[in-house]
């Protein structure tokens, strides 16, 4: 009972104003998150392309994580946590107004591009901002904090899907969450109006997105937010990856987060075409609005992180890992395997058990780091790509029988679509094992210090 009396605060007062402000990003690049992943079956219908190729939304988005996540972390490590924030708004910035360009010439290659740049400065942001929350405050809270402020995250991706709710697909002449046939019947005219149309709406978001980065760029050109507590002394380059690379905590966090990145970004994609396959089943004033289970799985993704938020102070972290990491695989089980509702509530329910899962590899990748973290951190953004490499794999399963949702059956009775989520099955399977090796490291390491 006395160690809980010795806990130390989770932000001293005098961190607090670089906190918040730095938290705020977490809900920042939470938003076009959670915009974008409705796109995917969007432009699936629109364009009337394969889920592999629709599935490049999500490789343009990812991938730019991919690409510029060790130069943002060099960038910072030769400049400052603050220049870091800069730049990644103004790629954010850049690539949102790019957009304009992109519905103007009804061009999807560019909207690709203008993802990919956008993300760019998301990748920025996030080298910047998950060790910088870690060093503002004792390294005894560091995980819980970063719990914390990553809690926002969700916030920014519901919001998100209320712009995609209210302002795209409400307003889309493409129906998403109906597998819907009406644009084989159109002119080539009437089918190059609806592009038009719905190039024009899905990018109105994203231009004005990009002024509201730009008013918060200027914000923090004129603010001190670096924690200038103590100086530490720099390792070689050479000396830092060797420091990083000998360290399994760390290298097997880099791949936990690859393969947890992954599972949340297909779970979240592809509930769009599970919703599609019910409805196929049902009949038109009976379909399923698959944007509400989208928000629904948000809300409990969010409702969890702070749960853990407060667990986390109580219970070890890599054991509450374990614990939703075993929940995640039961649920993505029962989506596989049982047909209707169940089976969709089951795939609403994997978000709860995701929850806790980034800040937390993060956290216990990046303990006792140091200076070094900022380029440890780059490790951990670059895998991010996990959800850029993975999902044109869930969506070529989803087309072994062809572009349809329920070509063919898999075992007598598994719909196409349905087994497609084995893939992030195996992911938190792979989460749970991170997590059980972490909590025997840690053991070892208090048998150790008893």
């Amino acid at each position: 009972m006395g160690i809980q009396k010795d806990k130390p605060k989770l932000v001293e007062p005098r961190l607090l104003l670089p906190f918040i402000a730095v938290t705020s990003l977490f809900f920042l690049w939470g938003f076009p998150n959670d915009l974008t992943n409705p796109m995917v079956e969007v432009f699936k219908n629109v364009l009337n392309i394969s889920n592999v190729k629709a599935s490049y939304v999500q490789l343009a988005f990812y991938g730019g994580y991919g690409t510029m996540a060790i130069p943002a972390a060099l960038f910072i490590r030769k400049y400052s946590y603050k220049s870091g924030i800069i730049l990644g708004l103004f790629l954010f910035m850049a690539g949102a107004l790019m957009m304009y360009p992109s519905a103007t010439l009804i061009n999807y290659n560019l909207f690709l591009v203008s993802l990919y740049v956008l993300t760019f400065g998301l990748a920025f942001l996030e080298t910047t901002a998950n060790p910088m929350i870690l060093e503002l405050g004792d390294s005894r809270t560091a995980t819980q904090r970063l719990n914390l402020s990553q809690a926002f995250n969700p916030m920014g991706a519901l919001s998100g899907q209320l712009v995609a709710r209210l302002y795209v697909v409400d307003r889309l002449e493409t129906k998403i969450g109906a597998d819907s046939t009406s644009s084989q019947i159109l002119s080539e005219a009437q089918k190059q109006q609806v592009i038009e149309h719905d190039f024009s709406i899905i990018s109105t978001p994203y231009i004005v997105l990009g002024f509201v980065v730009l008013a918060i760029m200027v914000l923090f050109l004129f603010m001190k937010i670096d924690n200038k507590k103590q100086v530490v002394e720099k390792l070689s380059l050479k000396a830092t990856f060797n420091k990083l690379f000998s360290n399994k905590a760390y290298y097997e966090g880099v791949l936990a987060q690859f393969f947890y990145v992954a599972a949340q970004i297909m779970v979240w994609t592809f509930i769009y075409q599970y919703v599609t396959n019910l409805n196929a089943l049902r009949s038109e004033d009976e379909q399923l609005n698959a944007v509400v289970y989208v928000a629904a799985s948000t809300i409990l993704f969010l409702t969890a992180r702070w749960i853990c938020t407060f667990l986390i102070r109580y219970i070890e972290s890599a054991k509450l890992m374990l614990i939703f990491a075993v929940l995640g695989v039961a649920f993505c089980a029962g989506a596989i395997l049982i047909n209707g509702m169940v089976g969709l509530y089951c795939l609403v329910g994997v978000s709860f058990a995701m929850s806790l899962m980034f800040p937390t590899i993060y956290g216990i990748a990046l303990k006792g780091m140091g200076d070094e973290a900022k380029l440890g951190s780059a490790g951990l953004i670059l895998a991010i790509v996990g959800g850029a490499l993975l999902p044109p794999l869930q969506g070529s399963i989803i087309d072994m029988g062809g572009n349809g949702l329920n070509d063919i059956k898999l075992f007598g009775f598994i719909p196409e679509v349905n087994f497609s989520f084995i893939l992030p099955m195996i992911c938190l399977v792979l989460v749970g094992v991170y997590s059980y090796r972490s909590m025997k490291r840690n053991g070892a390491l208090n048998s150790a210090t008893i």
